[in-house]
């Protein structure tokens, strides 16, 4: 690497990715310079990684939290709201920002980040799927570099490296199954949060988690593939993988097939978007292929699992279909985790509002926003209709 430190900026450095981003900048003590912390509304673990890793500039998007942190702290540079954070960021001047928050809430600072020609480290699936073109777009258009940081994303991301990349034919997608892959319908409708949140491999946040077991989070990542490497979506398939021991694999035009294989530990992929293109020594625990025994492989369940089919039809219509499908999964997911509704009901209501969704052309953010707002509202109405209770 580089004799300086690479200064990075985290956007949800208090979440899961945000976490660990800041567990690999712990491993390497002199290679990253943590430059600002932005958060939602978790004052207390923002300031404690503030303190931990020396920086000297935070933000929070909460208001409230923004009395909390401004009262709480001196000799701090801080930002209270996505404004105020995403200026902050782009004053700063990072060599890379590091997109961990978890939403379309991600889609602003993400977009301030690109406009700025600032290069982005993206886990942050959402502004993909919403605005992917005007999020790759203005990256082009400035310079701004996307890596990405999802394990699947960026296995495919290091399998075409170098020269191969103009003989691709397809991609293969790998799904863990999600954490309800052998319950039946009926069984499925009873899932609780509880449940729900409880995924057998991966550590993450509340909302990608259910994502994760509805298959939602899998169609998300079809968009990153769509939009990062300029695909068709019918030149991506998915396939299950219940070791998620292989993250992704591409196919070429001769038939040969490469695999990005590692244990199930963000960490690789973080490290690698971090240090990106250069690679650099880890201890994380290493796979042992051995103990590992067999590897398989299955095809999805569109019919127990129509989140995943969803995303491939928004993503076929095109215009704002995607926008919506990301907004009434969004409400969806946060009425399922406060019981108002049940797991099953969660791809009912993304289905309706797609159906009943007048698409528009993407031109612009605030078209973004506005489908982004009237999509959550007409979910809202359909549960107050008690018809998905």
């Amino acid at each position: 690497m580089s004799p300086s430190p690479r200064r990075i900026y985290i956007l949800g450095s208090t979440g899961s990715i945000g976490r660990q981003t800041l567990d690999v900048v712990a491993r390497h003590p002199g290679a990253f310079d943590v430059v600002g912390l932005a958060a939602g509304t978790r004052v207390t673990a923002l300031l404690e990684q503030a303190r931990d890793h020396g920086v000297r500039a935070v933000g929070v998007t909460g208001e409230s939290a923004g009395t909390e942190l401004r009262g709480g702290v001196s000799g701090l540079q801080t930002a209270v709201g996505m404004d105020e954070i995403c200026a902050q960021m782009v004053s700063l001047k990072p060599d890379l920002v590091v997109a961990a928050m978890s939403g379309v809430v991600g889609l602003i600072p993400v977009m301030a980040a690109v406009s700025a020609g600032l290069d982005v480290a993206l886990a942050n699936k959402e502004p993909l799927v919403a605005a992917g073109e005007l999020v790759t777009g203005t990256a082009a258009r400035t310079g701004s570099r996307l890596i990405p940081v999802d394990s699947e994303i960026s296995a495919v991301f290091q399998c075409l490296e170098g020269p191969s990349r103009p003989y691709l034919k397809r991609v293969l997608l790998t799904a863990s199954g999600g954490a309800f892959r052998d319950l039946s319908r009926e069984e499925l409708a009873r899932v609780t949060p509880e449940q729900a949140l409880n995924h057998p491999t991966w550590n993450m946040g509340p909302k990608i988690t259910v994502d994760s077991a509805t298959l939602a989070n899998k169609g998300f990542e079809v968009f990153e593939l769509k939009w990062l490497f300029d695909l068709d979506f019918s030149d991506i398939e998915v396939l299950i993988h219940h070791q998620s021991i292989i993250h992704s694999l591409v196919e070429f035009v001769d038939g040969s097939i490469l695999a990005q294989m590692s244990l199930p530990d963000m960490r690789f992929a973080i490290q690698y978007a971090l240090t990106w293109p250069e690679r650099v020594a880890s201890d994380y625990p290493r796979l042992d292929l051995a103990q590992v025994g067999s590897l398989t492989f299955g095809q999805p369940d569109l019919v127990k699992f129509p989140c995943l089919r969803l995303a491939f039809d928004a993503g076929k219509a095109g215009r704002s279909y995607p926008v919506a499908l990301n907004a009434a999964n969004e409400e969806a997911v946060d009425l399922f985790l406060s019981r108002r509704i049940g797991f099953t009901t969660i791809p009912e209501l993304v289905e309706r509002a797609l159906d009943e969704h007048d698409p528009a052309d993407v031109k612009s953010l605030d078209t973004v926003l506005a489908v982004d707002a009237d999509t959550r509202k007409r979910v809202r109405e359909l549960v107050k209709s008690d018809r998905y209770v």
